[in-house]
């Protein structure tokens, strides 16, 4: 038997005034014990779905649901739920012992209770030692951690943070992602992130949902997201994509480019205008003979772990190549691609439509097989 989701939301809507909807007949739903990540642009709605959950909005419209109970007029204070900031908003006249404690003296909780609580937490999050520091005297990192202890010691059933990484430089940004992924799974609740940092989303994410204009665009594991963007918007926002107007003249045949090309996608009408994705470290650089496009060098960046190409075939297009060859500019060079490095993509598919078309794929798969 599948256990009920924990959040789910059904057709919610968010809007202010006669302003555009913020959030946009929304619906989805969450597993305990998964790490998900909202992810999108800035004013998307990705933080008013975290308020939403959290208690600190209502719903315009569509209902909200935890553990299969309605709590659209349920209070913020009676919800099973936390919440990190962006800027952790700890109390500076507070040490470390007492911001992690301030929750527990509000429920009016014993003192050798609020104990043992506050010195679990502590040390969940590493900060054995540091219970009577000053606020100021935390860097950043420490101060995060102190925030998450904070939350985790009211024992919620889901955290929600809120781009709690974003003030933080790249290298400790880095160290605090393998710390909250640690974290969450020696924790076993359900963590909702938000960020507009793709990489950050790839790196700690059980399932992303990837939302523009109020709209969740699509969801899904960072990998089938990466492999199989559902749009434009995605593919751009997900990593670096190459994108090109094709035509899929059957299945398993796409042309682009004024060339024709094997693929492995199928289910489309004969002939029909598509969009086409090769991602940039797909794309092997070759002799001109060997190649199945040739292009020409524009620019050339050193990114530490590969060189990044710019460059342009012969009708104007633009394609970047990830790759650890170096290649002169100016110079005249191959472009080779296997078929499972193209992925098409349908003008105005509904992840419904996508999402049955991917698994006609698998019962492709299965009929090949037998």
């Amino acid at each position: 038997m599948t256990e009920q989701p924990i959040i789910r939301f059904e057709n919610v809507t968010k809007q202010y005034d006669d302003d555009p909807p913020i959030l946009d007949n929304v619906s989805f739903e969450m597993e305990k014990g998964k790490f998900y990540t909202l992810l999108g642009p800035s004013g998307c709605g990705k933080t008013t779905i975290l308020r939403l959950i959290s208690g600190l909005i209502e719903a315009t419209s569509g209902k909200i649901y935890f553990k299969d109970k309605l709590i659209n007029h349920v209070p913020a204070n009676k919800r099973q739920v936390n919440t990190v900031f962006q800027d952790y908003a700890l109390f500076p006249h507070l040490n470390v012992y007492e911001n992690v404690a301030f929750g527990l003296r509000i429920r009016k909780m014993k003192n050798d209770e609020i104990d043992k609580k506050v010195r679990e937490a502590l040390r969940f999050v590493n900060l054995v030692g540091f219970e009577n520091r000053e606020i100021k005297e935390m860097s950043g990192g420490q101060r995060q951690r102190v925030a998450i202890a904070r939350a985790i010691v009211n024992e919620p059933e889901v955290l929600l943070l809120d781009e709690p990484l974003s003030a933080l430089d790249l290298k400790l940004r880095t160290e605090m992602q393998y710390e909250l992924r640690e974290l969450q799974q020696r924790l076993g609740i359900t963590f909702v992130f938000v960020t507009h940092d793709q990489e950050e989303a790839l790196a700690m994410s059980d399932e992303i949902f990837v939302i523009n204009e109020g709209k969740i665009q699509q969801k899904g594991t960072p990998r089938d997201i990466y492999d199989e963007p559902i749009n434009r918007f995605v593919a751009n926002f997900i990593g670096e994509s190459n994108i090109i107007k094709g035509k899929m003249i059957r299945d398993f045949l796409v042309e682009f480019d004024g060339k024709q090309f094997e693929c492995v996608d199928q289910g489309f009408s004969p002939n029909e205008p598509v969009e086409v994705v090769i991602r940039p470290e797909d794309l092997e650089i070759t002799t001109p003979d060997r190649g199945k496009l040739n292009v020409k060098v524009d620019t050339v960046l050193f990114r530490g772990v590969h060189y990044e190409l710019c460059s342009y075939d012969e009708n104007g297009n633009e394609w970047i190549i990830h790759s650890t060859k170096k290649a002169e500019i100016g110079a005249e060079i191959g472009l080779y691609f296997e078929p499972e490095a193209i992925h098409v993509m349908r003008f105005g598919e509904t992840e419904e439509e996508f999402d049955a078309r991917l698994e006609s794929y698998d019962s492709y798969g299965d009929k090949d097989a037998d």
